[in-house]
């Protein structure tokens, strides 16, 4: 996100595609296994939640502006540089 942040004009649009959790919460059973086998790998990998990309975001100067639910329960996150 910094690094968005610093390479992105006011008003550009950052994307983010991939399974999140949503309030905490997996969204399907395939995203939850391939949470564990990513933190059986590392611990600091994951499947993140979009509640905290979105704090990260803001904290770097991003929008959440929109998402888009995608095939094999991903998401399509879309941000904008305030």
């Amino acid at each position: 996100m910094r690094g968005a942040s610093r390479g992105l004009n006011s008003g550009a649009v950052f994307a983010l595609y991939g399974p999140f959790r949503r309030g905490g919460q997996h969204t399907s059973q395939s995203n939850e296994a391939f949470d564990q086998i990513l933190r059986a790998q590392n611990p600091g990998w994951g499947v993140r939640n979009l509640d905290d990309v979105a704090d990260t975001a803001a904290k770097e100067g991003f929008d959440l502006e929109d998402v888009f639910l995608m095939p094999a329960n991903n998401l399509t996150v879309i941000f904008r540089k305030q």
